[in-house]
């Protein structure tokens, strides 16, 4: 059983307006989202401190570690998962795949976080965190490390290579996210 979080807690603040309710081709970008989890979840609930997600019919979990950032939102989302294993995204990525997905699934086997690497970066916000990482999480938020990764020292990581995805997804596309009006144009075009 899976579980999977949708962080839409930012500011959206190069966008200048929420992200989320974004249209493009006739969907906003966080139901594209909400979309694709429900092929390969169990549960998909949204990490916002705004009650208009609820909208969507989801539950909605306030951020339990407000200034946190991204670190904040994903252990929200960890700790407030029904399931063991959570799959962990941005509302802002409106090309996600299930393949994707089913394959950090498929490598979560031993590992308490699987984590996509890209060009020597991980994908932070479209991995997959176990409820094993949230002592990590937490104690690292505690002691003010905000990055993401600041706890993957302290837990069993997994990377997934830019092969291993590629050979699913060539041009990695379930991975773009939307920050700007120009990149949000750039994908509008056909």
């Amino acid at each position: 059983m899976i579980s999977a979080a949708v962080m839409a807690g930012g500011k959206s603040r190069r966008m200048g307006q929420d992200k989320a309710w974004i249209d493009l081709q006739g969907r906003p970008l966080i139901a594209r989202v909400v979309d694709v989890l429900r092929e390969v979840a169990d549960e998909v609930f949204i990490v916002a401190n705004d009650e208009r997600y609820a909208d969507l019919g989801l539950r909605v979990v306030p951020d339990r570690f407000p200034g946190g950032g991204a670190l904040g939102g994903i252990a929200t989302g960890v700790s407030a998962a029904t399931h063991e294993r959570v799959l962990v995204v941005a509302c802002d990525m409106p090309f996600l795949r299930g393949d994707v997905w089913r394959l950090l699934i498929a490598n979560a086997v031993g590992a308490d976080a699987v984590v996509p690497k890209i060009g020597g970066e991980y994908e932070t916000l479209h991995a997959l965190y176990t409820k094993a990482c949230l002592p990590a999480m937490e104690r690292a938020l505690g002691s003010g490390r905000m990055r993401v990764i600041s706890f993957f020292g302290d837990v069993r990581l997994r990377e997934v290579g830019e092969a291993d995805l590629r050979a699913i997804d060539p041009e990695l596309r379930a991975f773009t996210n939307v920050n700007t009006p120009e990149e949000l144009a750039a994908l509008a075009r056909p």
